[in-house]
């Protein structure tokens, strides 16, 4: 099944935390968190601003973002778990060091 996003809206994967801490400690199942870290899996085409126009959004598929605790709508697509949301529930785009050469 193909899933798109409407309007502004994101489709993610969380991206799962580590296991242990930086000191080796194995964090159980039940201390953990739910991480707040994912990668875009598909974007709609954008919200339509006062005038009529398409803002486009400014994730892309593949993106790794940062997003609030409580945000997005949990579904199940094809047997995985995924979250809905909308763009400003992102907090920001994790970019890493090989790609913030290539932008300067």
């Amino acid at each position: 099944m193909h899933f798109r996003p409407l309007h502004d809206r994101v489709l993610v994967r969380r991206i799962e935390a580590e296991e242990k801490t930086a000191g080796g400690i194995i964090i159980p199942d039940t201390a953990k968190e739910k991480p707040m870290e994912g990668e875009v899996v598909a974007v709609g085409p954008g919200a339509r601003d006062d005038a009529g126009r398409l803002v486009e959004l400014a994730v892309r598929a593949g993106d790794r973002i940062l997003f609030g605790k409580w945000s997005g709508t949990e579904v199940r697509i094809d047997g995985e778990d995924l979250l809905i949301m909308k763009e400003s529930d992102i907090l920001g785009i994790i970019e890493t060091t090989a790609e913030l050469k290539k932008a300067a």
